[in-house]
């Protein structure tokens, strides 16, 4: 049985949780508090597990991996169910240039050790953390909508089958909201967006419907 070590509001466990539904792969969760007690990340027990601190991480017999994309497409290569990454090696390498805007250009600046940072090195307040997210989102997310444009409209980001760069995408525009940011400028985002958060696999990924949610 696997294991996955998440937290409810972690753009990056939330996409394994997308990922995780999508191929029907159940899995025991542990949740990693990142507030509690100056943040359950950061202990000698999780450390050994993660030596960044960080959360996802997955579990399985002797095997441990971090970093969201690459679980994903651990789960993709040794999981049954529909593949989350397309056969053909062109448009595969388009899906995964799509996720990295996300997953490596905009996602880390908002994670909260670097909010944490602003905050406790340069005296950001809450209002400049959240201007400085917003505007890191709309950058990132005005990127995608320019990439989508290039392609012929489909229902999700590249094709009529979800696939890595929808499960990146869904967590990034669940933090736009988060942050007040307006995608009324980005109309292949927000229908992506609609299509996937009909889903089952999506919805049920979402963070208020997660164990360890909190309002």
């Amino acid at each position: 049985m696997i294991r996955f070590h998440g937290y409810f509001r972690s753009s990056s466990a939330y996409r394994c949780r997308i990922a995780f539904n999508l191929k029907g792969i159940g899995y025991d969760f542990t949740s990693v508090h990142l507030r509690r007690g100056g943040g359950e990340q950061k202990t000698p027990e999780y450390r050994a597990l993660n030596p960044q601190a960080l959360v996802p991480t997955l579990e399985e017999g002797e095997f441990t991996l971090t970093q969201s994309l690459a679980i994903i497409e651990w789960l993709d290569e040794t999981q049954p169910g529909p593949k989350l990454l397309p056969a053909d090696a062109n448009l595969r390498a388009e899906v995964r240039a799509f996720a990295q805007v996300i997953a490596c250009d905009v996602h880390p600046l908002q994670n909260l050790r670097v909010l944490d940072y602003l905050k406790g090195t340069f005296g950001a307040d809450q209002a400049a953390c959240d201007a400085w997210c917003g505007r890191w989102i709309t950058d990132g997310l005005a990127a995608c909508e320019a990439l989508l444009a290039k392609r012929p409209a489909t229902t999700y980001c590249f094709g009529e089958m979800p696939t890595l760069a929808d499960i990146c995408l869904i967590p990034q525009v669940f933090s736009a909201s988060r942050f007040g940011v307006s995608l009324e400028a980005m109309p292949r985002v927000r229908a992506v967006a609609a299509a996937c958060e009909a889903l089952p696999a999506f919805a049920a990924a979402a963070p208020k419907n997660q164990p360890d949610w909190e309002a």
